[in-house]
């Protein structure tokens, strides 16, 4: 092994092992809980209905699996329970009930072959194939309690939702659950990505014709901007439906927006919120987006079989997690978060340049797949 090699073991050993630390010692503080975003160094709680309430009980299913400390599975069990309650109150249920239920249900059934966790997790993704919208091919985004004007809006982010779909399809040895998925995903390449190989946040569609009607900018700087969590997700999101499905389109379009993601990185691979931001706002970055195309970028590797293409995926994951240890982590007592600097929304001024729950999730799940285990979905 070479010095470079045992340098870089170093750093992600010593990654690893501190972020099992302050989980276990986040796990004592908030318990079963729902944190969102750390503000003055301590995560808030939102409601079990809210779209990142997966991501904490995900964390403490990913530590489990690896030291199997019984504490973190009794809470992950405990923040299931809690996530029943939304289930069951079908208003509430939009299309993020894949981040919500995956990294709890599916994985804890998985783990434990917990029945109950069956049923919640094909619940939700019954939930989710009954949003969609035939003649536009798409899965709908909120509803009308979040926004009156999205009865026909889709957005990029419901790319990383599709693996429940394709879980509920092999579970049940029923194909419907995987057509939507498939049929979500071409439009999704078909209506979202351009030919610069970016994605916007949102796209409108007439929800009785199908027809597009114009990309919106949502959490981007406007509709033809590059929010880099939204690039973020179509890398990880297709990687995982060509994982799925073996069509090499998926991987070619996750190939094309990561190399648009990498060749538009900084220094310390982080990147701005949005790619096409003004340079007076380049001080608002999102730790969350490098987190979660890392964890991507290792998918995406797996499936492109040239070794060299394949190796400058691989180690583009490793330099943005080097990157996110040596200037965004804080594994100190000070913080109840991981990862600092990840921003919401700019556009609105929510919760810029703050600590994000998904951030540490997508962190970990990077670390522990260059450990050689898998994600949890």
């Amino acid at each position: 092994m070479t010095q470079t090699m045992e340098q870089q073991m170093d750093w992600m050993n010593d990654a690893y092992s501190q972020a099992l630390i302050k989980i276990n010692r986040l796990n004592e503080k908030i318990g079963a809980s729902f944190p969102h975003v750390c503000l003055d160094g301590n995560y808030n709680c939102e409601d079990a209905s809210f779209w990142t309430s997966g991501f904490w009980g995900g964390l403490l299913w990913l530590a489990y699996r690896e030291t199997k400390e019984e504490a973190l599975r009794e809470t992950a069990e405990l923040i299931e329970q809690q996530l029943n309650v939304p289930l069951q109150q079908f208003y509430d249920i939009h299309h993020d009930v894949g981040f919500m239920y995956l990294p709890t249900s599916v994985i804890n059934y998985q783990l434990s072959g917990n029945e109950e966790s069956r049923r919640m997790g094909l619940i939700a993704a019954s939930h989710l194939a009954g949003r969609f919208n035939l003649s536009g091919q798409f899965i709908r985004a909120w509803t009308d309690r979040v926004d009156p004007n999205s009865t026909g809006w889709a957005i990029i982010d419901c790319l990383m939702n599709l693996p429940l779909l394709f879980w509920a399809s092999k579970e049940e040895n029923d194909p419907r659950f995987k057509q939507i998925a498939i049929a979500h995903a071409n439009t999704v390449l078909k209506q979202f990505v351009r030919d610069d190989w970016t994605v916007p946040h949102i796209v409108s569609f007439n929800p009785e014709t199908g027809e597009k009607i114009e990309n919106l900018g949502g959490q981007g700087l406007g509709p033809d901007s590059a929010w880099s969590r939204g690039q973020a997700w179509a890398i990880y999101g297709f990687a995982i439906a060509a994982r799925e499905t073996g069509d090499q389109a998926y991987v070619t379009a996750s190939k094309n927006i990561a190399n648009y993601f990498l060749s538009h990185l900084p220094e310390d691979k982080v990147p701005y919120w949005d790619f096409r931001t003004a340079d007076k706002d380049k001080h608002v970055r999102d730790s969350t987006a490098a987190a979660c195309t890392a964890s991507g970028l290792i998918e995406l590797s797996k499936l492109i079989e040239d070794e060299t293409e394949a190796s400058f995926y691989y180690e583009s994951a490793i330099a943005i997690l080097k990157g996110l240890y040596d200037n965004y982590a804080d594994f100190s007592d000070g913080q109840d978060a991981i990862l600092t600097k990840g921003t919401v929304s700019y556009p609105v001024n929510r919760h810029v340049n703050v600590p994000i729950i998904y951030g540490d999730y997508y962190f970990l799940e990077a670390l522990v797949k260059l450990r050689g285990q898998q994600g949890l979905f």
